[in-house]
């Protein structure tokens, strides 16, 4: 089964041949960073007309790096939510029209369900049941992956989430306000690399309660504590901002799994590429006689591969989807 799959869904137009849900044929991102850096985060006009003059040219690279024809593909995929409606539809009408014209079954997936399957890619051995942590701009969520009733089949169950801002969310507010520029997680690692980590005590939301998030008020404390210390090096600042950050999402997912009995701990994410997040889950991991599935940086940005793995599972589990099936902003995972 080869699946050509786009993945519109914010700020990244991408394509990729997937096949049997495993192997990565092509994987094409065309980043529009440097569009949103001006405005200090996204915005969602000019990320619709980014994609509209890339997606062609993405696929066709895509096709071309795969060396596969439209003649051998099994079905055309793309993100249908969630994410910013305008750009989701860009996507979501080019596969549509591909599927069409080549007589081909459309496949819609869930953007945070590709996020879930993009470990698969790298490493097919992930034990089940596993807890993902999976933390981006939009997202942050606890999830408990594991076998459903039907052989081959996955079920996700919710553990908790963020009640306020997502991490990546916090980690953009929080540069923006430090002025370390777009995007903020790897402006504030840059930074916070030569600061001290303990040099202030940032409070750590929810700790100890439950396995649910927040990050508003640790962004709050930060405005507050800059105001009051004006002259505070902005490297302690960052430092010790990220890691109360990563302090509570290490902490909530080495809780959550052993109260799952899980065998392993992934994560995804754009977060997830942060070098502190990914050495602490590795080491407790490794303390807690777990495994931990820690995806390529590739992998954990938006890209299209992890569309095209999802799409394979969900043709064999559910079937095409209708064509005219609509885009969903805020659509949500199947859980269980």
């Amino acid at each position: 089964m080869k699946v050509l799959a786009i993945e519109t869904s914010c700020d990244e137009t991408a394509a990729a041949v997937v096949e049997d849900a495993r192997v990565v044929l092509s994987s094409v991102v065309s980043s529009q960073t440097d569009l949103h850096a001006a405005f200090g985060g996204v915005v969602p006009e000019v990320a619709s007309r980014a994609h509209l003059e890339l997606v062609g040219p993405v696929v066709s690279q895509a096709l071309e790096q795969a060396g596969t024809a439209p003649g051998e593909l099994s079905a055309v995929a793309a993100t249908i939510g969630p994410g910013l409606v305008g750009s989701l539809l860009v996507g979501a009408s080019a596969a549509k029209a591909y599927a069409w014209a080549w007589g081909l079954p459309f496949v819609g997936v869930n953007h945070m369900e590709g996020h879930l399957h993009a470990a698969f890619l790298e490493d097919p051995s992930l034990s089940l049941p596993t807890v993902v942590l999976l933390v981006s701009g939009g997202h942050t969520m606890l999830i408990c992956m594991q076998a459903g009733a039907a052989e081959g089949s996955i079920e996700y169950r919710l553990l908790g989430e963020t009640i306020d801002d997502a991490a990546g969310e916090a980690f953009d507010k929080v540069a923006r306000f430090l002025g370390l520029g777009y995007p903020g997680g790897p402006a504030i690692e840059r930074v916070g690399s030569e600061g001290r980590a303990d040099a202030v005590a940032f409070p750590r939301g929810l700790a100890g309660q439950g396995y649910d998030f927040s990050f508003s008020g640790l962004k709050t404390s930060v405005v507050r504590y800059m105001r009051a210390n004006p002259r505070a090096p902005l490297a302690d600042v960052a430092a010790s901002f990220q890691e109360a950050v990563v302090d509570v999402l290490v902490a909530k997912a080495r809780k959550a799994a052993r109260e799952v009995g899980a065998k392993a701990i992934c994560i995804g994410g754009g977060v997830a590429a942060n070098t502190s997040l990914r050495e602490r889950v590795t080491a407790a991991c490794r303390e807690d006689g777990l495994a931990a599935f820690i995806p390529s940086r590739r992998m954990c940005t938006d890209n299209a591969a992890m569309i095209g793995a999802t799409a394979c599972y969900r043709l064999r589990t559910d079937g095409p989807t209708r064509l005219d099936a609509p885009v969903d902003p805020n659509l949500r995972l199947p859980l269980v």
